[in-house]
């Protein structure tokens, strides 16, 4: 199977913080780890950890960050297709707090791939499946030619834009950048699924709603930074393969449990299975 992502991918440092500082207080961070991530970031490594042929559609900064990140998207041995940005790239600050719960602070806009961009968009209508965190509506058209389209939540100004009609639109529940119905787009997605942590999530289509469970987990030392990514990715491959969304959204919350209880979320996703 063909699957493409195309979006940002952010340079993340994370630590572990006793509790978010206050107004003029200082806050130490430790257990440093140091990756790409973000919302097209997560969802890529994840789809890497599947048998299939995985392309990246990207853009890179020009400074050591730009090139940390290339350097360790390109050791995935997926297909890199990242058109290169005369300015720095963008960095998230991830604090996990001893609850799990992640605070991010983000250095800079998230660089994102344009239709101008001299990338291979034609491949992405051999694609089986295709998961949208971009922003330019013109690449979520080019997108929208894979057999079946994935879009964050998060990026429903540009599917308005785009005017296309995604297969799926994934999101959280309790973002408020994200929680949303079928009534708030003018072209309703085929299905909307919403995650809602270790509650499960909700699914929604024209012939109504109705939830779907998460596994237990036990995250005392977990955090929550990349679960809701490692699940929409996870969902791009079994809704790709041609899962209903109820199984798809089922196989798929078992890898957003996995990182919900780990605390670096790449190291901890689980492999993809091809059925």
């Amino acid at each position: 199977m063909r699957v493409a992502v195309v979006g940002h991918v952010e340079h993340i440092t994370l630590g572990r913080v006793p509790r978010l500082p206050g107004a003029g207080e200082i806050a130490h961070a430790q257990d440093l780890r140091v990756f790409p991530g973000g919302g097209g970031g997560i969802a890529f490594f994840q789809l890497t950890r599947s048998p299939g042929e995985v392309h990246l559609f990207t853009a890179l900064g020009n400074d050591e960050a730009g090139a940390q990140v290339r350097a360790r998207v390109e050791t995935t041995g997926a297909r890199i297709h990242a058109a290169r940005r005369s300015e720095p790239h963008t960095r998230d600050l991830v604090l996990i707090t001893p609850d799990g719960e992640r605070t991010i602070v983000v250095l800079g806009e998230p660089l994102q791939p344009r239709r101008d961009d001299s990338l291979p968009w034609d491949l992405l209508a051999s694609c089986d499946a295709a998961y949208f965190t971009g922003q330019d509506p013109e690449t979520l058209r080019a997108a929208r030619a894979a057999r079946v389209l994935l879009v964050t939540a998060r990026r429903r100004a540009s599917l308005v834009a785009s005017g296309v009609r995604a297969d799926v639109v994934v999101g959280s529940a309790v973002d408020p950048r994200e929680a949303s119905s079928l009534a708030d787009y003018p072209v309703p997605p085929a299905a909307l699924v919403l995650t809602e942590g270790a509650a499960g999530g909700r699914i929604e289509t024209a012939e109504g709603s109705r939830r779907f469970a998460a596994p237990r987990t036990s995250p005392p030392r977990g955090g929550a930074y990349g679960a809701g990514d490692s699940f929409a990715g996870a969902l791009t491959w079994y809704a790709g393969l041609g899962m209903s969304i109820d199984q798809a959204c089922s196989r798929a919350a078992f890898h957003g449990a996995a990182v919900l209880g780990s605390f670096e979320p790449i190291s901890s996703q689980l492999p993809l299975a091809e059925n």
